[in-house]
């Protein structure tokens, strides 16, 4: 029998890891850039997602002439931008509030909101929201209404 207790232990400790819990994977998103959608026209679609650290993004342009840049995201995230008509895949691996917009449609309020875990940076976020709004010519109330989505 001494000679199978190695065996039998490590078939106990094979037993005990495989009944281990598996750990969640992080979820991919994607977000279309829209000539028109739910929201009107010049969109992200959707404007809004909740969405939790470690997640990806894609966005998607569906039509030409769109890109994505960020806009303020929280405090160490190195701020991003894609190519022009070019899908482009962002991982989210900071807490916060991620503001994002389409610079050639930012006028017609082509911008969008992420929220990833807590929204710890929403004060910070809200000040920097205020400086772009004289930049959105029509549909601003989109600002306001993407933001009040956004749960403390």
């Amino acid at each position: 029998m001494t000679r199978f207790r190695p065996l039998l232990a490590a078939l106990l400790i094979a037993g005990t890891t495989a009944a281990a819990p598996l750990t969640a994977t992080a979820a991919e998103h994607t977000i279309r850039m829209l000539n028109y959608g739910p929201d009107g026209s010049m969109v992200f679609d959707p404007p809004f997602l909740k969405t939790a650290v470690g997640d990806t993004v894609t966005f998607v342009p569906e039509n030409s002439g769109h890109f994505v840049q960020s806009y303020a995201t929280p405090d160490g995230v190195t701020p991003w931008k894609s190519a022009a008509d070019q899908p482009f895949t962002v991982t989210l691996e900071k807490e916060g509030v991620y503001l994002y917009v389409c610079p050639p449609h930012l006028m017609m309020a082509m911008i969008g909101v992420i929220q990833t875990g807590a929204a710890t940076n929403l004060d910070a976020v809200t000040e920097k929201a205020n400086r772009l709004r004289p930049k959105l010519v029509m549909k601003g109330e989109r600002l306001e209404q993407y933001l009040s989505r956004v749960g403390k």
